[in-house]
C-alpha cells in the first residue's frame, strides 16, 4: 500500500509541480493553502448529505491535492513553522471529521433501509480509526517516538473514500463506497494496534527496540513517574 501511495504521490507531483513553482513565486502563504483545502474537504460532507456522492468524491481529491501544495510551498518558501504544522494538521482533523459527518448523513436519512443502519455504525468506526491513527502518532512523538508505521494512514484513506464516491457514487446502491468503508472500518483500527505494537517494541525497558530507533525517556515523563512512586 505504501509503494502505491508513494508512486501515486510521485505522479501527482510531478503533475501539480507546474502549478506549484507558480504559487513559489507569487509567494502564497501555506497557511492559506492549508485553509482552502480544509473548505474545499468541508464542502463535500454537504454534498454527501445532499446524494450528490460524485460531487463529494471530486472535492475530497480535490482538497487532498492541497495537501501537496502547502507543505512543499511551505518548505521551498521558507515559511515552514511549527505554527504552520499545527494548523495544517488539526484542520485535516477537523475536515475529516465532517466528511464522516456527511456520510453519516447520507445513510442517515427517511429513505434509509436496515443496511443503511448498519453502515452508519461502520462510518463511526472508521471515523474513530481514523482519528486513532493520528492520536497514537502525535502521543509516540510525544515521547520522542517516529510513528508513521500502518497501512491505512491519512493518504490512503483521502484517495479510497474519494475515487470510489467519484467513480462510482452511488451506483448500484453505492456498493463500492460501502465496501470502502468497510474496509476503512477494519484498517484503520488494525493500523492503531500496529502503532500500539509499534510504540511498546520501542519503549521495551531493556531498551530493546524495532530496527534503528532506539527510545530514550524524555526528562518531563521520568519527573511524573518519579513523582507517583514518591
Amino acid at each position: 500500500m505504501k509503494t502505491i501511495r508513494e508512486a501515486l504521490e510521485r505522479g501527482l507531483r510531478a503533475a501539480v509541480d507546474p502549478i506549484i513553482n507558480w504559487m513559489v513565486r507569487a509567494r502564497v502563504h501555506p497557511n492559506t493553502l492549508s485553509t482552502l483545502g480544509f473548505l474545499i474537504t468541508c464542502s463535500s460532507g454537504y454534498f454527501f448529505h445532499q446524494h450528490e456522492v460524485r460531487t463529494a468524491g471530486a472535492l475530497i481529491l480535490l482538497g487532498g491535492i492541497f495537501d501537496l501544495f502547502d507543505g512543499t510551498v511551505a518548505r521551498r518558501t521558507g515559511l515552514a513553522s511549527p505554527f504552520g504544522a499545527f494548523y495544517d494538521s488539526t484542520l485535516d482533523r477537523l475536515s475529516e471529521i465532517i466528511v464522516y459527518i456527511g456520510l453519516l448523513s447520507l445513510y442517515n436519512d427517511y429513505r434509509a433501509s436496515p443496511n443503511d443502519v448498519v453502515m452508519i455504525y461502520v462510518v463511526i468506526l472508521a471515523m474513530a480509526g481514523s482519528l486513532m491513527i493520528s492520536y497514537t502518532r502525535a502521543r509516540a512523538e510525544a515521547l520522542g517516538i517516529d510513528c508513521t508505521v500502518g497501512i491505512m494512514q491519512r493518504a490512503e484513506r483521502v484517495i479510497l473514500i474519494g475515487a470510489a464516491a467519484l467513480l462510482f457514487g452511488e451506483q448500484g446502491n453505492g456498493a463500492v463506497l460501502r465496501v470502502v468503508l468497510w474496509g476503512l472500518a477494519i484498517l484503520t483500527n488494525l493500523t492503531v494496534l500496529q502503532r500500539i505494537g509499534w510504540v511498546y517494541l520501542n519503549t521495551r525497558p531493556e531498551g530493546i527496540a524495532v530496527g534503528n530507533a532506539v527510545w530514550k525517556m524524555p526528562d518531563w515523563l521520568q519527573r511524573k513517574l518519579n513523582n507517583k512512586d514518591s
